[in-house]
């Protein structure tokens, strides 16, 4: 029996062997850092890469722009870039920046309430280009990144290889980054009650938040340039939706999401249980396959494109099993399903699982781990066993008083100290488990994207 039903399971396994969430890297556009991956400059190739801080915490940060030649991997020597800086079509500065060694480090100090910046450093006597030292280094003080949201660099190649190799019309390139943005919204629930949302914006800022209680829906904008110019270096569009774990009325096992009236593709919305421990977070991630494939479906002839994305977030009831989850290390998964489906207090209940190796998804036989529910913070259940086959199952059966939110971990998986989770409702109210949710790291979701960033359909 036990085996008859372990192959029952991987049947369904083999029909959804994982969950695959195309999110970007921490890195890329929009975020902490972008790459200008191919310029031409005298019939040389280079790639510019332009990084700095996601969070401008501190007073003094640092920008720092690389330049690569792309045959040899070597930085450039002795370039020389015009750089201007744009927040909002707004130019903060525009200036000449020198360095021997490829290597750009500008130290950036902001300062509210300064109607000009000063830059601190060297200046040379052929384009008067700032130049730092070990002892007096670049730095630009002023009213630099005072604001969230959208950061535009126009960046420019004057010299390349020698200092007085002063090149004309090298053509002009842009990377973008963004310094996070965190608002709070209080909205009202089906009781009239308060709840407090939050949202991350990786992109840009977030305007017109409305939580609908009676549609079960979230809305949001952000603005967004649909042009070609602009499009061609978004890599992602990222922003996270915060709201409590207890906050019933809007848990569900699924969320669907949709983007100036289209409906997204299943892997651009997912679920994050894991990251807060009293927050449930809802990512928005979409791709530049994504954001091309939304401006083809919301073009209308004669008409000119909205300058925003307009982002709704809806409860689905629907679940697909099995669900996937991540070890923090990304060397395991674990896919998890679960039968009868409805999982009722006083039914015994099958928790079907298989541990697969994170990066090939095949089955790791002998896989020792320790099974345990959690309810309330306490553990109502533990137990350890080996997958033999890859895959094993658990039985439990919930009692009466066990309702509300539990999580299911599996801990020590293959003797290395490893562990994932997922987390369930009780609701007995409903009749049933109404809530299963994958709980994952956001590295986990990064690490599949990779590899995977186009695999699902809408």
């Amino acid at each position: 029996m036990k085996i008859m039903l372990l192959l029952t399971k991987f049947g369904i396994f083999a029909m959804v062997l994982c969950l695959l969430f195309p999110a970007s890297s921490v890195y890329g556009h929009g975020l902490g850092i972008d790459t200008i991956s191919s310029i031409d400059v005298q019939g040389k190739e280079i790639s510019i890469t332009v990084e700095m801080p996601m969070y401008l915490e501190n007073e003094q940060e640092q920008i720092t722009i690389t330049a690569t030649e792309k045959e040899t991997k070597e930085n450039v020597k002795n370039i020389t870039f015009l750089i201007g800086l744009f927040h909002y079509n707004e130019m903060i500065f525009r200036n000449y920046f020198f360095t021997d060694n490829g290597v750009l480090p500008i130290k950036i100090s902001s300062k509210q309430g300064f109607d000009n910046f000063v830059i601190h450093g060297e200046q040379d006597s052929i384009l008067g280009a700032w130049h730092g030292t070990e002892s007096n280094p670049i730095e630009i003080t002023g009213p630099l990144f005072t604001s969230s949201g959208l950061y535009t660099f126009e960046i420019e190649v004057r010299t390349i290889d020698e200092p007085t190799n002063i090149i004309e019309n090298s053509g002009i390139y842009y990377a973008d980054l963004s310094v996070i943005e965190t608002t709070s919204y209080i909205q009202k629930d089906a009781e009239n009650q308060d709840v407090e949302f939050s949202l991350k914006s990786y992109f840009d800022k977030i305007s017109n938040f409305e939580y609908d209680s009676e549609a079960k829906q979230i809305i949001f904008e952000i603005p967004f340039d649909w042009s070609e110019k602009q499009m061609s270096h978004v890599s992602v569009v990222h922003v996270e939706v915060h709201f409590p774990k207890d906050f019933t009325e809007f848990l569900t096992p699924s969320y669907s999401g949709n983007a100036n009236g289209i409906d997204l593709f299943k892997s651009s919305v997912t679920i994050d249980d894991y990251t807060e421990e009293d927050e449930r977070i809802v990512h928005f991630v979409l791709l530049q396959d994504h954001l091309r494939f939304l401006k083809n479906e919301i073009k209308e002839p004669g008409e000119p494109l909205p300058e925003k994305i307009v982002f709704t977030l809806s409860t689905e009831e629907k679940l697909e099993l099995p669900l996937v989850a991540y070890t923090k290390s990304e060397d395991f998964k674990v896919n998890l399903s679960w039968d009868p489906v409805e999982i009722e207090p006083g039914t015994n209940t099958n928790f079907v699982f298989t541990i697969r190796d994170g990066q090939t998804s095949e089955p790791l036989r002998n896989s020792d781990y320790t099974f345990v529910i959690i309810q309330n913070g306490k553990e109502i259940y533990r137990t350890s066993g080996i997958a033999q086959i890859g895959g094993d199952f658990e039985k439990f059966t919930f009692a009466e008083d066990q309702t509300g939110p539990m999580i299911i971990k599996f801990e020590n998986i293959r003797n290395t100290g490893q562990e994932t989770e997922f987390g369930i409702v009780v609701a007995p109210e409903f009749g049933t488990v109404a809530l299963i949710i994958l709980i994952i790291s956001i590295t986990a979701v990064i690490f599949v994207t990779r590899r995977n960033s186009f695999r699902f359909s809408i």
